[in-house]
């Protein structure tokens, strides 16, 4: 599983899978609830406005195939959609004296249509505002289900030229990264303090490792030791996105300074871009890091792991999985079968407790080598299908920082009428033991986070302590 985002390789992860039917006819959504999200034919047409029929196809799309769809309250969603409305007309300064919740009773019908009622009435009287305030009512209504695989990805604009090697961004990673800014941002430890230079405006502005960050577009990143939404600057998605100043400290010097960072396209440096990258450490030891799990990306670890055993006794491998934001649960799952037979690797479960069982691959050879699993806060999704096994099933040790908390299933995509995708888990996922990893994540077993210090020196505390287990 990717934890879903709203990027635009999100919007395409979402259409290669997406499942449509044309919006039903107004007055038809509940006899039409269950034929909303069928299997499309042919790749979709370009983007059409969003309109009050979409949010219905939405609406029941959610009810009737969501994981909790059929114990859902719905009135939950339709106050989040007419709050959303409300706050935007106030916004614009067109706040009308009819924009006024509906009485809701619980009958998921009747509700939808005391609200399409209200909703038109309110539309109707400001024709220029209608195409905004479809959209912030459906974003809001899908943000309602509290959903960390649940997405609707739309108007996604990107830079219109992307080579191989090309990002955009400001060119850094910090140690709250983006995914868990926006989905789990309780979860962020301070301070803000950037980890990697990549390219781009950091780099050309002489960001270091390890420069702290005190404040974006003048908001501290932490009030009261929580994570604000400060920090979600740090990550633009759009090439229209504004400039973000930041302030910064190096502790080594001292040197407090401002500067301001333009999001672009960037050079990315190759070896970054490569999915997995593998050296030998300490004449014995396989170290492997995998930034996600593509496809094939299992057999790509197995072959640089024989690469690095060719003429040696290996003592153990080191799986560096930071950062790892997730991708095919298969993937995950064939890794896994190299350190483990026989058993069971995660349920995948309905809202009445109906677990479909994840077994390992046994067709996987054995690697038959100790195994540490390096983690942090941006393991996300496949990466924690991974690291809960591990220690659930104890095939190693993991060392690091809790993973990110966003596994709560994987997630299913649907085309709606106006050829946006939406997209939310049919299942939920549970660990090995069936524990909940969703919001919570997988502790390590050794807590090495890294500070700081250890980045503008260079220092890997959490692979240094890898190394020094595995050698024990």
């Amino acid at each position: 599983m990717t934890a879903l985002r709203t990027t635009a390789a999100g919007l395409a992860i979402l259409l290669a899978a997406a499942c449509t039917a044309p919006a039903p006819p107004r007055g038809q959504a509940g006899t039409a609830a269950g034929a909303v999200c069928t299997q499309p034919q042919g790749p979709p047409a370009a983007e059409t406005a969003t309109t009050i029929d979409v949010i219905e196809q939405a609406y029941f799309c959610i009810l009737g195939k969501y994981y909790s769809g059929a114990t859902l309250d719905a009135r939950a969603l339709l106050t989040a959609g007419f709050v959303a409305l409300t706050q935007e007309l106030n916004r614009d300064g067109r706040d009308l004296p009819e924009a006024t919740m509906p009485a809701l009773t619980g009958d998921r019908k009747a509700d939808w249509t005391a609200f399409e009622t209200a909703y038109r009435k309110v539309t109707d009287q400001v024709p220029t505002l209608r195409d905004k305030l479809a959209v912030v009512t459906l974003e809001a209504m899908v943000a309602a289900l509290g959903d960390d695989h649940a997405r609707w990805a739309h108007d996604l604009k990107r830079p219109p030229d992307y080579y191989d090697g090309d990002d955009y961004g400001l060119g850094l990673r910090a140690n709250v990264n983006g995914s868990q800014a926006e989905g789990n941002p309780g979860t962020a430890l301070p301070p803000l303090f950037v980890t990697v230079v990549q390219g781009g405006a950091a780099k050309a502005a002489g960001l270091r490792p390890g420069d702290i960050i005190e404040s974006v577009d003048g908001s501290a990143p932490f009030a009261g030791g929580r994570a604000t939404p400060a920090i979600a600057a740090l990550y633009p998605r759009y090439p229209q996105a504004r400039p973000v100043r930041v302030r910064l400290l190096r502790q080594t010097t001292g040197r407090r300074w401002t500067v301001t960072l333009k999001p672009g396209l960037y050079q990315r440096d190759l070896a970054t871009l490569q999915v997995v990258r593998s050296k030998l450490l300490d004449d014995d030891i396989a170290y492997v890091r995998l930034t996600g799990f593509a496809p094939d990306v299992a057999n790509r670890v197995f072959t640089a792991i024989s690469r690095l055993r060719t003429g040696r006794t290996l003592s153990g491998v080191v799986l560096d999985l930071r950062g790892n934001g997730g991708g095919s649960p298969v993937e995950a799952t064939r890794l896994l079968s190299a350190f483990v037979h026989g058993k069971v690797t995660a349920y995948q479960c309905t809202v009445d407790a109906r677990c479909e069982i994840g077994r390992t691959d046994d067709t996987v050879e054995l690697l038959g080598l100790p195994l540490v699993t390096l983690t942090d806060r941006g393991c996300a999704s496949a990466c924690e299908h991974f690291s809960s096994a591990v220690k659930d099933l104890r095939i190693g040790l993991l060392v690091g920082t809790r993973t990110a908390g966003l596994i709560s299933g994987p997630a299913q995509s649907y085309l709606l009428a106006n050829n946006t995708a939406l997209g939310f888990p049919a299942r939920h996922h549970l660990g090995p033991d069936h524990e909940v990893i969703d919001r919570i994540g997988v502790p390590p077993d050794h807590y090495v986070p890294l500070t700081p210090k250890d980045a503008a020196a260079g220092r890997d505390p959490a692979l240094a302590k890898a190394l020094a287990l595995l050698h024990k």
